[in-house]
């Protein structure tokens, strides 16, 4: 549980750090098209981060649950990869960056299906 609050709190963080450095670093730096695609990492990052705590939350209401516990670990392994990749592709044009993107978003359904599950099986 502590852990996960810890991610997620840290993570929320670094979302806010990051969507502050989009608006006043970026502008101006990156294309238009690319400062909107790392608006759209901070914004999942920080809707992310928040789940982390919500994941969080019910763990501590549910130990036993390791439903909640994987999905914990794909979201945060979502953040990594769905906004990590667009903060780099922003940031650097590099198009390996742009493939990468789905995974995190497929570690982003798996980790909302898993708090689906969890809640249908111990709510």
């Amino acid at each position: 549980m502590k852990l996960f609050i810890l991610l997620g709190s840290l993570n929320a963080f670094i979302a806010v750090a990051l969507g502050a450095f989009g608006a006043h670093g970026l502008e101006g730096k990156v294309s238009e098209r690319m400062l909107e695609v790392w608006k759209t990492g901070v914004l999942y990052h920080m809707f992310h981060a928040l789940g982390l705590i919500i994941i969080a939350i019910l763990i501590g209401k549910f130990p036993n649950a390791t439903t909640f516990t994987y999905a914990g670990w794909f979201m945060f392994i979502g953040i990594l990869f769905f906004s990590g990749s667009l903060y780099a592709l922003s940031t650097t044009g590099i198009k390996f960056f742009g493939p990468i993107t789905p995974l995190g978003g497929l570690a982003f359904l798996i980790a909302w299906v898993l708090v689906g599950v969890g809640a249908m099986r111990y709510l």
